[in-house]
């Protein structure tokens, strides 16, 4: 047995737990950068939040000029905010390209260099600037995880910097701040959620030695992360269509909340898979939302991999709440499969990758470089050449599921 377990120094989880973030900034300094974004920042919730930071935080700078992906641009911008204000802590307020960029704000507030020095894995040398992360969507799971996923101009796809140090050391998880989130980004972030819990339980297992823990951050699945992925997907399974629907439906936003967190801690571990490898370079090239991606590529993805997972699918169905007790793995699988298809219908995600202005010439392409994102391709179940790459892309332009 060789395992590890990573997260925040304190996760706090529940409606109106955001009155605590002015004491916990203020615990872990005196001079505090705010990123967030200019949407958030005139909601009379992140507002309030700032006005209340500044309140109890000696020094206050806000940077509120986050923008999708995380362009360099940001952090270059980011970094010379927090400069200016000598920031001992940082907060970020925001979905995940907010809290994504935080974290590589603290990196090179602490060591210097560009975000260039830090891809890959576990590059970051040591401990950052003390950062407090809280979400207002229920997607990314950034609050909790070691990685931050950047845009790079000179670049054909996203890329990550992943380290252990890079977990935020406090992560406040409050539903009331997702109320507001529009439709189109609660399914996006949403889906997003379900396939971290899908691909988490679904990713190879992997053989470890004694000192894979530290030089690795994603590790393949194991008996943890698995508990975590399926009740992630549980919640996320019975609520992600209705909070679409109403996004007024406190219930359900709980359950996004704690979906979207089991969710990050399971694949904080396991690590995600090929949708998430095969969304980079298509998200790059099309400039669609991340989460629209990987919705669309992850039942193709299981699809190609079903021989090997067909046991995991056929207890996603039941979890999901399919009444699959009769049927065999084979059927069951069948139906866990047809129930992703009508859900990601159901909250509006594209069925093909024509639909989103993928050019079938190209998937080659993206397929090879997708290969290339060894730390999530490593753990998709299934054959992982560029041929296999290929053809899962193929069936998802057209539409094509066996």
């Amino acid at each position: 047995m060789l395992e590890t377990v990573r997260g925040p120094r304190q996760l706090i989880v529940g409606e109106g737990v955001a009155q605590n973030i002015p004491r916990v900034v203020a615990e872990c300094g005196s001079r505090a950068l705010i990123v967030t974004d200019r949407v958030l920042l005139g909601q009379p919730g992140v507002a309030g939040i700032v006005a209340a930071v500044r309140e109890k935080v000696e020094v206050v700078g806000v940077f509120a000029d986050a923008t999708p992906d995380v362009p360099l641009t940001d952090v270059a911008l980011a970094v010379s905010a927090a400069a200016e204000v000598d920031a001992d802590v940082i907060l970020a307020v925001g979905g995940g390209t907010v809290i994504d960029l935080a974290k590589i704000v603290g990196v090179i507030r602490c060591h210097g260099g560009t975000p260039r020095d830090f891809y890959g894995e576990s590059k970051v040398p040591g401990p950052t600037t003390p950062l407090v992360a809280v979400p207002t969507t229920s997607g990314t799971g950034s609050e909790l995880t070691p990685v931050s996923v950047l845009t790079d101009p000179d670049r054909a796809l996203k890329v990550g910097v992943s380290s252990v140090h890079i977990v935020p050391d406090f992560a406040i998880v409050d539903p009331e701040l997702t109320y507001t989130c529009p439709a189109t980004v609660t399914a996006h972030s949403g889906i997003d959620a379900f396939c971290h819990a899908v691909e988490s339980y679904t990713a190879r297992p992997r053989a470890h030695g004694p000192r894979d823990p530290v030089e690795q951050v994603f590790l393949g699945r194991n008996p943890v992360t698995d508990h975590y992925a399926l009740l992630a997907a549980e919640r996320i399974a019975r609520s992600l269509p209705h909070v679409v629907r109403d996004g007024g439906d406190k219930d359900a936003r709980a359950d996004m909340s704690y979906g979207s967190m089991l969710a990050g801690l399971a694949f904080s571990h396991a690590g995600n898979a090929a949708p998430h490898a095969l969304q980079y370079p298509i998200g790059a090239a099309t400039h669609t939302p991340h989460g629209l991606g990987v919705g669309l590529l992850l039942p193709y993805a299981l699809d190609a991999a079903r021989d090997a997972i067909g046991d995991r699918l056929a207890v996603l169905a039941r979890v999901c709440g399919l009444d699959v007790s009769d049927a065999s793995d084979a059927e069951a699988a069948d139906a866990f499969l047809t129930w992703l298809d009508g859900l990601l219908a159901g909250i509006g995600i594209p069925p093909t990758l024509a639909d989103i202005g993928v050019a079938r010439a190209d998937l080659p392409r993206f397929a090879e470089l997708a290969s290339g994102v060894t730390r999530l391709i490593q753990n998709h179940p299934g054959p992982t050449d560029t041929a296999s790459l290929t053809a899962i892309l193929e069936a998802a332009w057209l539409g094509d599921r066996r």
